[in-house]
């Protein structure tokens, strides 16, 4: 069985209107639709650009919680898209209030205009300190026609301990949006996907922002990519990276992926890491 993807490399730009931003959205689900997109993929803290409005470049922008207001505007505008398109959107995160905490919450909206959402589980020290965000309290696996997914978000990708729970749950295809301001913060997301990929013999699907918010800050500065990576093995490309688009450029990306490959590697790949693991001295932790 395949399945087509599609990552958004979204440029974080000023708007002005709710109007602006939800036409950039359109336009990226529209392209994908163009390339037969099953699955679409946009990155981390893709409604940021909300803060800047009516404020004055090289301002603060308004308060984190802020963005909590625009949920009905936000869950609205993806559902319709899922059910025009008759794709799965992946829509980044949104900043969401669970009590009197904030969660960054990654959402994925089905072609029915019903969503899931996962809570980010491991949270950066700017996100607490800055932002007061509070972690998840757990993690799940989508049931789609093409099998088990995972929904992972930027740092959690580097906790290889909650990648090898969505794996033992039966996810083939892990999603990644992320949100990194450096090539430091870029590298650790990717490298550790590739980890991941080659620890758990599994299809990672990841993009990051691109552009910067002269009027929000923590968001004035992105360095981005987004990539379709795969195990190391040989149905696969050697590196390991079967798309990717170019660095920071305003962009998407778009690869089928065979599941049928990853059955075939873990029962006699070069290597075997899934079916070799010691569960007798580890285990997945279910």
């Amino acid at each position: 069985m395949k399945m087509r993807v599609s990552a958004v490399q979204f440029a974080l730009k000023d708007v002005d209107s709710v109007e602006e931003w939800s036409a950039q959205i359109r336009h990226y689900v529209r392209n994908a639709s163009e390339y037969g997109a099953q699955f679409v993929l946009f990155p981390e803290f893709v409604t940021t650009p909300l803060l800047g409005i009516g404020e004055a470049s090289g301002g603060a922008g308004r308060p984190i919680e802020t963005l909590t207001a625009y949920t009905d505007m936000y869950t609205g505008l993806f559902s319709e898209l899922a059910r025009e398109s008759g794709m799965y959107l992946f829509a980044g995160t949104h900043v969401t209030k669970r009590g009197e905490s904030l969660r960054n919450s990654a959402f994925l909206f089905k072609p029915d205009g019903t969503w899931h959402t996962q809570d980010k589980l491991h949270i950066t020290p700017t996100e607490v300190e800055s932002w007061n965000v509070q972690p998840g309290d757990g993690v799940s696996v989508i049931d789609t026609p093409f099998g088990k997914i995972g929904l992972l978000t930027c740092y959690d990708i580097e906790f290889p301990e909650i990648v090898r729970m969505v794996r033992a749950k039966g996810a083939n295809v892990i999603f990644c949006p992320s949100c990194t301001d450096d090539r430091h913060g870029y590298y650790r997301v990717r490298y550790c996907c590739h980890a991941r990929a080659v620890e758990n013999q599994i299809y990672i699907v990841t993009t990051g922002t691109v552009g910067s918010l002269s009027r929000v800050d923590f968001m004035r500065a992105n360095y981005g990519q987004a990539a379709v990576i795969t195990p190391n093995d040989i149905p696969f490309p050697p590196r390991g990276i079967m798309s990717e688009g170019e660095i920071n450029a305003d962009m998407l990306i778009t690869a089928d992926l065979d599941l049928s490959l990853l059955d075939d590697i873990r029962e006699a790949g070069s290597v075997t890491t899934w079916r070799d693991r010691r569960t007798d001295l580890y285990t997945d932790w279910q």
